[in-house]
């Protein structure tokens, strides 16, 4: 008798969170194609940690995150919720413990732009991620909702303070209490997206967008003046022309602004710095 010696077989568990470098450029993509890429923690987690890895790296200046196969996120994973009640308490408080070392809306601390490319579902939690976002691209095909509501839940992880900013109170509540289906073209008439676009040429598009920030603008520039828009949504037109102003004379003094000028008129792409270490 003879032995085999073809080695055991062994299957490692696909990442949860692909990552892939375009240049100045990182794609993401949420991996579970099988559940829609229903959230989990640790989808969360390689996804979040994915982020702190891209902010503290000179070379990425922009993030593209999408989802495989069918799907952008179809929100929780319902297996989990399923055992609400039945759980252990360990692995509640580990899961708790988690959330405050870095909170689920981590993406609205991200510095560098963070682009949504909607490719399929997105529902519930993943809704709430795609909202995280600074920019929204989608397919005509792509169906929103924020769900809860028919899960007996409420408007979680600040959905409740995004919605209204972006499609107004009356159409926030029409999507947060009825939970119904909304696709890619009427998203873009509420204002939840910013471009509909056919299914082959989304993440192309949604790249070649990001490449273009990432060559042409100001890493620097890009990062306050996310910080300006979130800080205007909670203050007054003085406080944000006050903050403008401020902003401004710091931006005289730097390099950036300097080279901005020189690069249009000498005709040449600009070489901007790297963003700073908050």
């Amino acid at each position: 008798m003879t032995q085999s010696t073809d080695a055991p077989e062994t299957t490692e568990a696909p990442e949860l969170v692909l990552a892939e470098r375009h240049g100045a450029v990182l794609l993401l993509t949420l991996n579970r194609p099988e559940r829609l890429n229903a959230w989990n923690i640790p989808l969360e987690e390689r996804y979040f940690a994915l982020l702190d890895e891209a902010e503290a790296d000179d070379g990425v200046r922009v993030v593209v995150v999408t989802g495989a196969g069918r799907g952008f996120c179809a929100g929780a994973d319902m297996e989990d919720l399923s055992q609400l009640g039945t759980v252990d308490p360990d692995a509640v408080s580990q899961a708790q413990a988690q959330a405050e070392r870095r909170p689920r809306e981590r993406p609205l601390s991200f510095r560098k732009p963070l682009i949504a490319a909607i490719n399929g579902a997105a529902a519930g939690l993943g809704l709430v991620q795609a909202l995280y976002c600074d920019l929204r691209f989608a397919t005509p095909e792509a169906k929103f909702t924020t769900a809860f509501a028919r899960r007996g839940l409420i408007a979680e992880y600040g959905i409740a303070w995004l919605l209204p900013r972006l499609v107004g109170q009356s159409r926030a509540l029409d999507l947060l209490m009825s939970a119904r289906v909304v696709l890619g073209d009427e998203a873009l008439s509420l204002g939840l997206v910013d471009r509909v676009l056919p299914a082959e040429s989304l993440l192309s598009t949604a790249l070649a967008y990001a490449a273009d920030l990432a060559e042409n603008c100001s890493p620097r520039s890009m990062a306050l003046m996310k910080r300006q828009v979130y800080l205007a949504m909670d203050s007054d037109l003085p406080s944000a022309i006050a903050l403008a102003d401020k902003l401004m004379h710091e931006s005289f003094r730097h390099p950036d602004a300097a080279e901005g000028v020189h690069s249009y008129l000498e005709r040449r792409p600009p070489q901007f710095s790297p963003l700073e270490s908050a």
